[in-house]
C-alpha cells in the first residue's frame, strides 16, 4: 500500500518480476514504521526525503519508551552497524528499567526479530555477530559485577552448552540471574564434552546442571542425550531450555524443562 499509494518505495525486481528489498530499503521501512508509530501520518512521511526521515528517527528513542519502538531502533543500529546508537538505546533502557528487565523485555524480543529477519534473508551473519558480541560484552560486565559466593547451603549450578552448541547469550544471562541471587555458579561455556561433566560432578558435587539446546539434531538424538544426562547424574537436578526442547513431553524424573528465562527464577531465588 505504501509503495502503490504513496510511492515511498521503489523495490528492485527479479527477472520473473518478483519484488526484493536491499539494506537501504530495510532501513527506510524501519524508519517509516518508527515515525508512523510515533504519530507521523504516512502522507506526511511520503513527502520527506530519505535523509529527513532518518534524521527524525535518530532522536526518537530519546523520548519514546515503548519497547516496540526501541526494538526498531536496535534493528536500525544493527543494520547500519552503528555501535554508538545500539549502546545508547541499551543504556537508556538499562537505566530506566534495570538490566534484567532490559534483557527480558527488550533484548530477547529484539533477537526474536533478528531471527525472523535471518530466516527471510534480510540480515547477514555479520549483522547477527555484530549485535551478539555487543550484548555478550554487556552480559559479561554485569556478571563480573556480581561477587562470587560459596559456602555451606549455597546452591551450586554448573552451566554449559553441549558439544556443537556455541550460542551462549542465553546461558550467560542465566549465569547473571543465578549470581545476582547469590547462587554459586560454575560456568563452563559452550562446546562441553559429556566426560567433562562427569569430572566436574566428582569435583564440585553440583546441585544443578543447566544447559540450553538449540541445535536441530533431531528428536531422537536430543532425547538420547537427555537420557544419558539423567542416567549419569541421578543425584543432580537437570534444567534444560532452548528450541530443541520444543515438543518434548515425557522427561526423566530429574529433568525439568524451562520454557523461558523467568522459569529459572523459582530455582534461583534463595529461600
Amino acid at each position: 500500500m505504501w509503495e502503490q499509494r504513496y510511492d515511498i518505495l521503489q523495490p528492485k525486481r527479479t527477472d520473473t518480476n518478483i519484488r526484493f528489498y536491499d539494506d537501504d530499503d530495510l532501513r527506510l521501512l524501519l524508519s517509516i514504521s518508527m515515525l508512523n508509530d510515533n504519530g507521523y501520518k504516512i502522507s506526511k512521511i511520503a513527502k520527506m526525503g530519505r535523509a529527513e526521515i532518518h534524521r527524525f528517527c535518530g532522536s526518537l528513542h530519546d523520548v519514546n519508551d515503548e519497547f516496540s519502538h526501541q526494538i526498531n531502533a536496535l534493528t536500525l543500529a544493527m543494520v547500519e552497524l552503528d555501535e554508538e546508537r545500539f549502546e545508547k538505546v541499551f543504556a537508556s533502557n538499562t537505566l530506566k528499567y534495570g538490566f534484567e528487565d532490559a534483557m527480558t523485555k527488550l533484548i530477547y524480543p529484539f533477537f526474536e526479530r533478528v531471527g525472523v529477519l535471518w530466516q527471510t534473508g534480510t540480515v547477514l551473519p555479520l549483522h547477527e555477530h555484530f549485535v551478539s558480541n555487543l550484548v555478550r560484552q554487556k552480559l559479561v560486565v554485569a556478571i563480573d559485577a556480581q561477587s562470587p559466593i560459596k559456602g555451606p547451603g549455597v546452591p551450586k549450578y554448573v552451566l554449559f552448552l553441549p558439544e556443537g552448541e556455541m550460542h551462549e547469550l542465553s546461558l550467560l544471562f542465566a549465569c547473571y540471574l543465578l549470581r545476582s541471587r547469590k547462587n554459586q555458579v560454575f560456568y563452563l561455556g559452550p562446546n562441553v564434552p559429556e566426560e567433562d561433566l562427569k569430572s566436574i560432578q566428582q569435583t564440585c558435587h553440583p546441585d544443578y546442571f543447566l544447559s540450553i539446546l538449540t541445535a536441530n539434531l533431531g528428536k531422537d538424538v536430543t532425547e538420547a542425550y537427555i537420557d544419558r544426562l539423567a542416567h549419569n547424574f541421578t543425584s543432580t537436578k537437570i534444567l534444560l531450555s532452548g528450541i530443541a526442547m520444543d515438543g518434548m513431553k515425557q522427561m526423566p524424573a530429574n529433568v525439568t524443562i524451562l520454557k523461558k528465562a523467568s522459569d529459572l527464577l523459582p530455582f534461583a531465588e534463595r529461600r
